[in-house]
C-alpha cells in the first residue's frame, strides 16, 4: 500500500505557531544559539524575554556574535531577572556593554572555527534564527547570516526560526530544509541598518596608500569602518578586483554596483563575491535579494586560511588599536577589558600571505583620543590581547606611511614603526625602544 507524503506546504502549516508557543519548547537550563548580527530574530528574542520576565524561562545560556538593537530591546535588557547567561563571541556595542556590568562573558575564538566550536565543544539545545520565506521546493535561505548559523542549526536539538519577508533569499550554501526545522514563526520586521559611515583626513590618507597597494585583478576582504569606506573611495578606478571576504558593506556592494569588482581574474569562485554574513543599509539587503552574483557560505569555508591562500592576490585589510614596536597587535582590548573580538583577522591575516601576490594589511590612525594617545607604543598596555601576533603582520600602514615587517628583526621593525608613529610622539618612542633594547 504506497503511503502518501506530506507537502512541503502541508509540513509548513503543521509547523508553524506562535512565537510564545515556539519559545514554550526552550526548557529552563539550557542553552540557545542566536545568529550574528542582522538574523537575529526578533520576535522570537522578545518571546525569550517576556518568558524569563514572567518566570516561566530560567538559568539559559545563549551564545551569539556581534548582536544588534533586536537583542538590546530584548534578552539584553537590564530590567530582565538574571536568568539569561550570556556568552558573546564578538562584542558589539550592545553586549559590550552587558560585559562592563557583569552581565556577560566573553568566548575566545578564530572566526573560522566559531562552528566547530560550537558543534564540538559547547550543547547546542536550540538554534533561533531569521529566514527568508519558504521556497516551492521547501527550503529557506539564512539570507544574511550563514557564517557559524547554518552548522549551528544543522547541529542543534531543536531549530526555531522566523520568516520575515524582508529577508533576502541569498545564493550559495545557506540553506535549510523544512524536514531540519521543529518550530516556524511568522513575523515581518525590518532587518538592523548600519550606516555607511564617515571618515577624516586620516583615513582618507590611508585609504590612498592602501588602494596604491593594491593591483587590478586583485580579491578583497575588508570590513566596515572610516578607514575601508575610504580604501573604496580609491578604488573606484581600479579594474576587475574580485571579492571574498567575510562580511560584505555597502562599500564592496558599490565596488560591484560600478562594476570595478567584477571577480572576472578571481582564482577561486571566479565571477562570484563570496561572503559569510552581510550588515548595512536596506539598500544592501536589496540588493542580496536573490543576486547570483554574491554567495554566502559558512565562515569555516570562507575564513578557512588555506581556501583564502587560493585566491591569488588576495588582499586583507584589518585594523588595529595598538600595535607595539616589534609589531605585535591587539585589535580586541583596551588592556585587560574585552572590546570587540578576534574575528577574522588573523584568519585572513595568514590566508592573505600565502595567497600567490597576496597582501595582508593592518591599517590605523596613528593616535587615538583626538591625537592625545599614540597607537603605536613601545609595549602593549598590560593584560592586552595580541590578536595578531607579530610573526604574522605583514603591511602596517599609518597615515605616515606603509611598513612591511616580515622578514624585519626587530631593530628594523622599532625603526619602521616609529616612522609612522606621529611625529610628536617619535622621540619619546625611540626613548623607550633604547631603553628596552630594540635600538
Amino acid at each position: 500500500m504506497l503511503t502518501m507524503t506530506k507537502s512541503v506546504e502541508q509540513k509548513y502549516k503543521d509547523k508553524l505557531t506562535t512565537s510564545e508557543e515556539a519559545v514554550s519548547r526552550i526548557e529552563s537550563g539550557s542553552t540557545v544559539i542566536q545568529p550574528l548580527g542582522a538574523g537575529e530574530p526578533p520576535a522570537i528574542l522578545e518571546a525569550i524575554a517576556n518568558a524569563v520576565k514572567a518566570g516561566n524561562l530560567q538559568n539559559i545560556t545563549m551564545h551569539a556574535m556581534l548582536p544588534l538593537a533586536n537583542t538590546l530591546q530584548t534578552v539584553l535588557r537590564p530590567d530582565l531577572p538574571k536568568e539569561i547567561n550570556w556568552e558573546s563571541y564578538f562584542f558589539s556595542g550592545v553586549d559590550r556593554k552587558a560585559y562592563k556590568e557583569g552581565r556577560a562573558t566573553y568566548t575566545p575564538n578564530l572566526f573560522y572555527q566559531a562552528p566547530r566550536i560550537f558543534s564540538e565543544f559547547r550543547q547546542i539545545d536550540t538554534a533561533i534564527t531569521a529566514v527568508s520565506p519558504m521556497d516551492r521546493h521547501g527550503c529557506f535561505s539564512l539570507g544574511v547570516s550563514v557564517d557559524y548559523n547554518l552548522e549551528v542549526c544543522r547541529k542543534a536539538r531543536q531549530v526555531i526560526v522566523e520568516v520575515n519577508p524582508n529577508m533576502p533569499r541569498t545564493h550559495g550554501a545557506g540553506f535549510l530544509h523544512i524536514d531540519e526545522i521543529d518550530a516556524i514563526v511568522e513575523h515581518e520586521a525590518p532587518l538592523p541598518e548600519l550606516p555607511p559611515p564617515t571618515f577624516g583626513p586620516e583615513d582618507e590618507k590611508i585609504g590612498q596608500l592602501i588602494a596604491e597597494m593594491i593591483p587590478d585583478g586583485a580579491t578583497l576582504q575588508l570590513g566596515i569602518g572610516g578607514i575601508p569606506s575610504a580604501v573604496i573611495k580609491y578604488l573606484m578606478n581600479h579594474r576587475d578586483l574580485g571579492i571574498h571576504t567575510e562580511m560584505l558593506s555597502d562599500g564592496l556592494m558599490e565596488l560591484i554596483l560600478a562594476g570595478v569588482a567584477t571577480g572576472r581574474c578571481k582564482t577561486l569562485h571566479p565571477y562570484k563575491a563570496v561572503i559569510a554574513f552581510a550588515t548595512g543599509t536596506r539598500h544592501l539587503y536589496d540588493f542580496l535579494d536573490d543576486n547570483p552574483l554574491i554567495e554566502a557560505h559558512p565562515v569555516q569555508y570562507v575564513n578557512n586560511p588555506a581556501l583564502i591562500a587560493k585566491n591569488h592576490k588576495q588582499i586583507a585589510i584589518n585594523a588595529a588599536l595598538q600595535v607595539d614596536l616589534t609589531g605585535q597587535c591587539c585589535a580586541e582590548s583596551f588592556g585587560v577589558q574585552q572590546y570587540s573580538g578576534t574575528g577574522g583577522q588573523l584568519d585572513f591575516t595568514r590566508g592573505a600571505f600565502e595567497s600567490p601576490g597576496g597582501k595582508a594589511i593592518i591599517a590605523f590612525n596613528s593616535t587615538a583620543k583626538g591625537g592625545e594617545f599614540s597607537r603605536i607604543v613601545p609595549t602593549l598596555s598590560p593584560g592586552a590581547v595580541v590578536t595578531t601576533p607579530r610573526t604574522d603582520v605583514h603591511y602596517i600602514v599609518t597615515e605616515y606611511g606603509v611598513a612591511q615587517l616580515k622578514g624585519k628583526s626587530l631593530r628594523e621593525r622599532a625603526r619602521l614603526l616609529i616612522g609612522l608613529a606621529h611625529p610628536k610622539f617619535r622621540d619619546v618612542l625611540t626613548f623607550e625602544a633604547k631603553k628596552i633594547g630594540l635600538l
